[in-house]
């Protein structure tokens, strides 16, 4: 085949040189895992705190794999967490397109410049050849027959029409080193390293070589991938080498884990990130606590936004451990963003919820918002904290029962025998006045007020934790309500 080499010029020109180019190629095959996301995270991080692009690239070629409708979430997470690229398939760029299948023309021209330049070979080898090279070990290489045949032999098959596929050429000898920024120079014996297919022989590309040209095309100079495909970067540096190109900084991350031994799987139940969002878990917190799943800022700060993450941001500070995902300290983040909150913004989050639970009109839920506020961990919280505000739950009468009051059975119906008609005669019916006509009900009974408190408490919720304490739920759920409850409370501990 002829080489066009004005091709190869023009899509040199348009490379875009001096600045960090940096790429985040999801392949569109369901949801956005924790570990996608951080790999995102970093990427854009990158790009940021250095000034320079962010682009977007998806990787469809896998078509088996393909989920309808996964491209509209990955473009929703990245835009939901802040992460807005430069470049991408929505936006156009000087080096689209930037979607893999609408570069497909690309690849094999790529790969017979490869061949030309020594990096790759033809190879015939029928299917039943394969097979009976891996009858005996299934992670056998290939031995590299078709890499031996004369230009002769190459033409005849080529002019015969036996199909084939196109295989990179590993140096027999020596051995092949590369630089990450996280775990430093790597070198490996060259003849560990197999043949592996470039392009198919439907002539579409292998992902490691798609990955390799259009990395290369689009100027990217910092890649960050799991570290799962350490192994395949030797065999990337090669394909750099064999071109003549430039090698972009390599950045592999540590896998993040569901605990010591098993990584974090979807099959397994652990959450995705539209996972953690209909959890109740506040995007802002989710990016957060996904940076510092392998990667330390130093210091003991833990919370930071998408700002502050771009200014500090450091390779450096990746780890070269499994990073453990720890949902207990994901929702206390989340609770500290909650508490950070203007009364106006939780409002919004949380009103969904709270109608979920709250159906009487009469019930001001802005009054239950900031009474759940500084006490709430996540949105789906909310619901099963305060519908005992709509309507009173069937209750076990041993809740009036509560050692650290100092309450039983019997002082918990004097109580409300007595608070009951003090209640009744009260004009004014907030917090302040209910608190102070309590209070002083204890103190004329010499008992503290937590012996007049906490039957209340039962009395109106009956529950055993609530978001607010007995007089602050009494002004929510008006007089009328609260003094039907205190009367039906009475009544359950005369029986």
């Amino acid at each position: 085949m002829t080489i066009d080499k004005d091709f190869f010029a023009q899509m040199e020109a348009r490379i875009p040189k001096g600045e960090v180019r940096t790429r985040f190629a999801p392949s569109p095959t369901g949801y956005m895992h924790v570990g996608n996301l951080r790999t995102a995270l970093y990427t854009y991080l990158i790009a940021r705190h250095l000034g320079g692009k962010f682009l977007l690239r998806i990787e469809d070629t896998d078509q088996e794999r393909l989920v309808e409708g996964a491209t509209d979430i990955i473009y929703n997470t990245l835009r939901q967490c802040g992460l807005n690229w430069d470049e991408g398939p929505d936006l156009g760029g000087p080096v689209g397109p930037y979607i893999q299948t609408e570069r497909r023309d690309l690849y094999g021209k790529y790969a017979e410049l490869l061949i030309e330049r020594g990096g790759a070979y033809r190879c015939f080898c029928t299917k039943e050849r394969l097979e009976e090279l891996h009858k005996d070990n299934p992670t056998a290489k290939y031995d590299g027959l078709c890499a031996t045949l004369t230009q002769a032999e190459i033409e005849e098959k080529l002019a015969a029409g036996i199909p084939y596929v196109i295989r990179q050429k590993i140096p027999r000898e020596g051995t092949t080193t590369f630089v990450d920024a996280t775990f430093g120079e790597i070198t490996v014996p060259n003849d560990t390293l197999d043949d592996n297919v470039l392009i198919k022989s439907d002539g579409l590309p292998t992902y490691n070589f798609a990955n390799v040209i259009d990395d290369h095309l689009m100027g990217i100079t910092h890649v960050v991938r799991g570290s799962e495909y350490l192994s395949s970067s030797p065999k990337y540096n090669l394909l750099y080498e064999a071109f003549g190109w430039d090698i972009p900084t390599y950045v592999h991350c540590s896998p993040v884990m569901r605990d010591a031994q098993h990584k974090m799987s979807k099959r397994h139940g652990d959450p995705s990130y539209e996972d953690l969002i209909a959890q109740g878990y506040l995007c802002e917190a989710v990016v957060n606590y996904v940076a510092l799943l392998g990667w330390s800022p130093g210091g003991e700060q833990e919370i930071f936004s998408l700002e502050d993450l771009v200014k500090i941001f450091d390779l450096k500070g990746i780890s070269k451990s499994p990073a453990v995902f720890d949902i207990v300290k994901l929702k206390w983040m989340n609770a500290e963003y909650i508490k950070a909150m203007s009364p106006e913004a939780f409002y919004a989050v949380a009103e969904p919820y709270l109608k979920q639970a709250i159906t009487n009109p009469a019930i001001d839920l802005k009054a239950v918002a900031a009474l759940v506020q500084p006490r709430c961990e996540v949105l789906t919280d909310l619901a099963e904290r305060v519908d005992f505000l709509d309507a009173l739950p069937d209750y076990d009468v041993q809740m009036y029962v509560h050692k650290k009051s100092k309450t039983t059975l019997e002082n918990s119906l004097h109580s409300l025998q007595t608070a009951l008609p003090v209640l009744e005669a009260l004009e004014t019916w907030n917090n302040s006045a209910i608190f102070e006509a309590l209070a002083g009900l204890a103190a004329a009974q010499e008992v503290k007020n937590s012996v007049m408190l906490w039957p209340v408490r039962v009395a109106v919720s009956g529950k055993m934790s609530t978001p607010g304490g007995a007089t602050e739920l009494c002004e929510l759920l008006g007089k009328e309500e609260s003094l039907n409850r205190i009367r039906k409370g009475i009544e359950l501990l005369s029986k």
